[in-house]
């Protein structure tokens, strides 16, 4: 029996899960924003405390890897890889665009078979995480940074029904406008479902190189240089 403990940071919804195997035992969020530092590690503690389990029985630790927000991503990855260490256990990560398609699978929309999906995160301004899948999830075009306008993804709109959700897809609402273009709402990266994902990579032994691994930022980060007087 493996006992996962799931942690997604890449967005503006932090959350903590407990899998045994692929049940979930239970699922922690805080909506606060830029409180993911502060509540993290207690969002930890408290869901193993409830569960009557402790640290040094988790069998892995399942990391929301990007893309999405740097800060969330790091204190992430680097509590993650900070337990992994400390307990010698494995580290797994998932995409989270990866995360969010199978999100969108596992609801109750219906779509017909040659329609395509496209996951998308909020990378700011006019830009969008995103990538592009058949109605079997097979990858069209992968994880990219890219900036929308009227022509975004009108090559397949022409022909084919795409469904977009994630938090990116909201500022494309009123951009996409061709009838093929469906948004569906309410959909973000949760570890409650993160954890299902791991613990097939878990049976699958697809662990990470705990020295090595960075998050999958995509993009470099920018720091902004303080205007001068």
């Amino acid at each position: 029996m493996a006992l996962l403990l799931s942690l997604e940071t890449s967005s503006h919804i932090c959350s903590v899960a407990l899998h045994q195997n692929e049940q979930l035992l239970i699922s922690k969020e805080n909506k606060i924003p830029q409180s993911t530092a502060s509540v993290l590690a207690p969002m930890i503690e408290s869901a193993l405390k409830q569960t009557s389990h402790t640290a040094q029985e988790l069998s892995a630790v399942v990391i929301s890897a990007g893309p999405g927000s740097y800060t969330g991503l790091r204190i992430g990855v680097a509590t993650a890889k900070g337990l992994c260490y400390a307990l010698q256990i494995p580290l797994i990560s998932v995409n989270t665009l990866e995360l969010l398609a199978y999100q969108f699978k596992n609801t109750e929309t219906k779509i017909p078979e040659h329609s395509l999906v496209c996951p998308m995160l909020d990378a700011r301004r006019m830009e969008v995480y995103c990538m592009l899948l058949n109605s079997t999830h097979e990858v069209i075009e992968p994880t990219q940074a890219k900036i929308i306008d009227n022509e975004s993804f009108s090559v397949y709109l022409t022909n084919q029904s795409i469904y977009f959700f994630g938090d990116g897809s909201d500022k494309c609402k009123n951009i996409f406008t061709h009838p093929n273009a469906h948004f569906i709402a309410g959909i973000l990266p949760l570890a409650s479902r993160l954890g299902e994902m791991g613990y097939l990579k878990w049976k699958a032994s697809q662990f990470e190189d705990i020295s090595a691994y960075e998050p999958f930022y995509l993009k470099d980060f920018m720091i902004k240089k303080p205007n001068l007087i």
